[in-house]
């Protein structure tokens, strides 16, 4: 008998959490299509905007979870404010979404991508960020751009490879390359790598740009994570650190991905083509800049904050990765803020 009333005192809270959540979902949705119409509601979505909403709502859902679980994991400057949708300011959010969704960016695809939230203090509340992955600077560059070039090559060239730079002289119209793997099983160390951005009906347009091994380095974000850059990571027992272990990591698709990052933020923005959802993006862009260095203050000044997970993407400058305080094992993000839940790179 007890264990019948258990087991529907379970049921009725199980259904009472999905429909918080389903709720929560509605009233996300409702939003969305609210920013998406304009406000006007004899406009209907399409099948494919309103799954790109709900796309976008799994993604945040799914960040908001994770960051709880970090903001419980915590034993100092731990922020007493809870990382749930109650604490998110919905119609920001919904703004934010709509412009992502109308730029092409989706969530649910690889390496386009990712919301990370972090804590707005002046509002005590969470806002959501959104770090474009490699694939969604791409997308982004292509749509925008003045002058996108017909290929975009993007190589790494290792010690064993023969690699020779043409450049545009009076003996040659244009600029290239030569380039060959003479041993793809043994390549030897990267020592560099090169993009080349190539036009079909201009080759005297064609651009190649080289990167030494250092080049890539210092482009590496300051706190990479080394289930992916590869390194050493400290190993925890009871909470207690208990040693040092090698990763091997995924050194050279990383190499790989920010010399592909560097290729696509070259293109230049055509301003003819910008319109208001570029321009919110780059000030959300902005926006998390600046909430990483009121992060920074408080952290210096022992306050209490959350830490904002992901890298921020800045195009002038190298790509920033905050640093993780957690020492427990949390779901590893590369360098395109991609979250992946196996031990693979996320591409």
């Amino acid at each position: 008998m007890a264990n019948k009333k258990n087991l529907q005192k379970e049921t009725a809270l199980a259904t009472k959490r999905e429909k918080q959540q389903l709720t929560v979902s509605e009233r996300f949705t409702n939003k969305v299509i609210e920013e998406f119409t304009g406000g006007v509601g004899e406009i209907q979505l399409s099948d494919f905007q309103r799954r790109l909403a709900q796309n976008y709502f799994m993604a945040v859902d799914i960040a908001l979870k994770t960051a709880e679980v970090n903001r419980q994991r915590k034993r100092k400057n731990k922020d007493p404010l809870p990382v749930t949708w109650e604490n998110i300011d919905m119609q920001e959010l919904a703004r934010d979404v709509v412009t992502y969704a109308r730029i092409g960016l989706d969530p649910s695809q690889k390496n386009h991508i990712n919301p990370i939230p972090y804590k707005n203090n002046a509002k005590n509340k969470y806002d959501i960020g959104f770090i474009e992955g490699y694939r969604g600077i791409e997308l982004k560059a292509v749509k925008y751009g003045l002058d996108v070039p017909d290929a975009v090559i993007v190589e790494l060239v290792h010690k064993n490879d023969t690699f020779k730079v043409i450049k545009k002289d009076m003996n040659n119209k244009y600029e290239s390359y030569e380039f060959e793997v003479v041993n793809p099983f043994d390549r030897g160390e990267i020592i560099g790598g090169f993009y080349y951005h190539a036009y079909k009906d201009n080759p005297e347009k064609n651009k190649i740009v080289t990167f030494t091994l250092a080049d890539i380095e210092k482009r590496k974000p300051q706190y990479a994570s080394v289930e992916f850059w590869g390194g050493e990571k400290t190993v925890w027992e009871d909470g207690k650190p208990a040693g040092k272990e090698k990763v091997e990591g995924w050194y050279e698709k990383m190499c790989w991905k920010t010399i592909y990052r560097a290729a696509y933020n070259d293109i230049t923005i055509d301003s003819q083509k910008i319109d208001d959802d570029y321009l919110r993006a780059k000030q959300m862009d902005m926006k998390m800049a600046e909430a990483r260095v009121e992060a920074e203050i408080d952290e210096n000044a022992n306050q209490e904050i959350i830490d904002i997970e992901g890298e921020i993407v800045d195009d002038t400058g190298p790509d920033i990765e905050v640093e993780h305080e957690e020492p427990h094992p949390e779901p590893a993000k590369d360098i395109d803020g991609q979250v992946t839940l196996d031990a693979g790179p996320g591409y």
